[in-house]
């Protein structure tokens, strides 16, 4: 017999007040209203779109972006997980463009509202995204593009031991306009305690 598509899918995961789960038919209202109140803070970040932001995230737009996740998260291509933070839902992270065979690779995407922002929520949920692609889902290495300008997103992905490997020239249309990334890396060998053991030995108390 085949092994299933997606090993260790869907998946919670948590620690503290932080948990991801896969994203809930429940979450379009909380989610259209986060969306909104952060258009400024996230829209340096998101792709190009000829369609007004708070057009693009209406509780439908959240139940038809949801869809298409979890179609791509049953036959193996995607982790699209929610990020909670003491009950409520504050974020995504995303291990996007998953490929099997000889390379067993991801891409990861993260956003959180910036209510939260620098209260280490974000690198949390980051870290238990990793142990878990690492983990269960088997995985081997997990790329993160980042704009240079991104400084906060970069932090988050060095402190967890993310290596930068590359210059992507005008790699994405993002924020209107064709936007030069920074490719960074991790391997499942470069962490030999994992990310969460990482991620609480920069942690303070």
């Amino acid at each position: 017999m085949d092994p299933a598509p997606h090993p260790g899918w869907p998946a919670r995961l948590g620690h503290g007040p932080v948990v991801v789960q896969p994203l809930q038919r429940g979450d379009a209202r909380d989610w259209a209203r986060v969306r909104t109140e952060n258009e400024a803070w996230l829209t340096p970040w998101e792709p190009s779109a000829s369609v007004p932001w708070r057009d693009r995230h209406t509780p439908a737009a959240y139940r038809a972006m949801r869809r298409a996740a979890s179609r791509r998260a049953r036959v193996g291509m995607s982790l699209p997980f929610a990020v909670h933070y003491e009950g409520r839902l504050v974020g995504q992270v995303t291990v996007d463009n998953v490929v099997r065979g000889a390379l067993r690779s991801g891409h990861l995407g993260y956003w959180v509202d910036s209510a939260v922002a620098g209260r280490g929520v974000a690198s949390l949920a980051v870290a238990l995204v990793c142990d878990h692609a690492f983990g269960p889902v088997g995985l081997h290495r997990l790329q993160a593009d980042i704009r240079p300008e991104n400084r906060p997103s970069r932090r988050l992905v060095e402190r967890l031991g993310f290596r930068q490997e590359g210059l992507f020239r005008s790699y994405l249309d993002i924020d209107g306009g064709w936007r030069d990334h920074l490719a960074y890396a991790l391997l499942a060998e470069d962490l030999p305690g994992g990310a969460l053991a990482r991620w609480q030995s920069r942690i303070p108390g």
